[in-house]
């Protein structure tokens, strides 16, 4: 019987200075999962309780991720970064190859926010998807 080891497909080393930031949902965003995420960014993280909780949390969170999003030449970090960083500039959209959003995003701030919001939920999907595509 053979098993498939999941490819690394996020790193623990960017989760764990993302969880510096967690109270935001940073982190919970990057291993996609974007409704606890929200309520994390709500709620400063549970009120710093589910924050704390999530310094244990991180490798479980981690190793999920690597199960479940597809390995490739599309690299989840850059992406993520580009995001957080330039998204109302759509950089992480031409990252991806979407030219025609990118300029949107790069005219409209991020689709006045809106779409910077969508890609917060919806990047590692995005990603995956393109990675599938490149195999």
């Amino acid at each position: 019987m053979q098993t498939t080891v999941p490819s690394d497909t996020h790193s623990k080393i960017i989760g764990y200075l993302l969880w510096i930031f967690g109270f935001l949902g940073a982190h919970r965003f990057y291993y996609g999962r974007p409704i606890t995420g929200t309520i994390w960014f709500f709620t400063l993280g549970l009120l710093g309780i589910g924050w704390l909780i999530d310094l244990f949390l991180i490798p479980s969170m981690d190793r999920s991720a690597d199960r479940r999003y597809t390995a490739g030449s599309t690299n989840y970090t850059i992406a993520w970064v580009l995001l957080t960083f330039l998204g109302v500039f759509g950089l992480h959209r031409l990252y991806l190859g979407k030219w025609i959003t990118a300029i949107l995003y790069f005219f409209t701030g991020g689709l006045f926010l809106l779409g910077v919001l969508y890609d917060f939920w919806t990047l590692n999907e995005q990603v995956s998807e393109e990675n599938q595509l490149l195999h």
